[in-house]
């Protein structure tokens, strides 16, 4: 397909010309990262989108999950410090208020299954989250958004939303229709935030760019929350918006590629990605 003139394709040389920040000192230097989600009955989305997270380069992990899973999920990524999420009707934990207020990204949405809820974590992270936070909306949260628009209104940290064409629909109020990258180019220019929507990256100030290595094999049960992650992880590590979401369109999309010669284009797994996406990064 041509390429639209305002349009980026996304290239190893144009990330070779963006260079990610250079890892420098402990794991703090390399950024705190808080993925909050993970409902009773959808824990594996938090787990893909934390080990994503540390694949991309994040130093430090915490997850905030249902209060029924955590102790299982703090097992199985021993990496990461656990907490458990507020019940319907309670105020943020103190210890989550404390996590939130130091966190150098919130990823809220992956594994959630309630808007109210939702919602609620969204407006009461964001008003503790440092206003220098980068924050990765994805799933339920965009849903949240699309419901009610000024949870975002005026608020200072830096935004990346991670729809689908469903979701992408309910943010236009409308069929995205064929041209993704005219809405995604829309939806960041509604909410001012970078969005990447199906390897359609935009920004708030007009700048579009799309990655061409993904294959039928990402849309696999999992992929966006693998997605959302590595964005995370790049933003810890002090990538701006735009350029973690590029870099994370394609990291994602080739760490496909790399389990095709196993798997066949549509045989991997989720979590078989997350293993790819160290390698694709670094031999960028």
């Amino acid at each position: 397909m041509p390429s639209r003139p305002d349009v980026q394709v996304i290239t190893r040389r144009l990330l070779r010309e963006w260079p990610l920040p250079a890892p420098q000192g402990g794991k703090k230097s390399r950024g705190t990262v808080l993925v909050v989600g993970g409902s009773r009955f959808t824990p594996g989305a938090v787990l893909l989108a934390g080990e994503s997270a540390l694949r991309a380069g994040a130093g430090r992990l915490q997850l905030a999950v249902d209060g029924g899973i955590a102790a299982a999920l703090s097992i199985t990524v021993p990496e990461a410090k656990v907490v458990s999420l507020p019940g319907a009707d309670d105020d943020l934990p103190a210890e989550l208020r404390e996590l939130a207020e130091e966190a150098d990204v919130l990823a809220i949405g992956p594994g959630l299954d309630d808007i109210e809820q939702t919602s609620r974590l969204i407006g009461d992270l964001l008003d503790v989250a440092d206003k220098n936070a980068a924050v990765v909306l994805d799933a339920y949260a965009l849903g949240a958004i699309s419901n009610d628009p000024d949870l975002l209104s005026g608020r200072p940290q830096r935004v990346v939303l991670t729809p689908n064409t469903t979701e992408a629909a309910h943010l236009l109020g409308h069929d995205p229709g064929d041209d993704l990258s005219a809405a995604a180019q829309a939806v960041a220019a509604q909410r001012q935030a970078v969005v990447s929507l199906h390897s359609h990256i935009a920004a708030p100030d007009g700048r579009i760019w799309r990655d061409e290595s993904g294959d039928a094999g990402l849309g696999t049960s999992g992929s966006g929350d693998v997605l959302a992650g590595i964005i995370a992880g790049l933003l810890g590590r002090g990538a701006e918006p735009a350029q973690a979401a590029c870099w994370g369109a394609y990291a994602h999309a080739v760490s496909g590629q790399r389990l095709i010669p196993r798997h066949g284009r549509t045989g991997f797994l989720a979590r078989e990605l997350v293993e790819e996406v160290a390698a694709t990064i670094a031999m960028v």
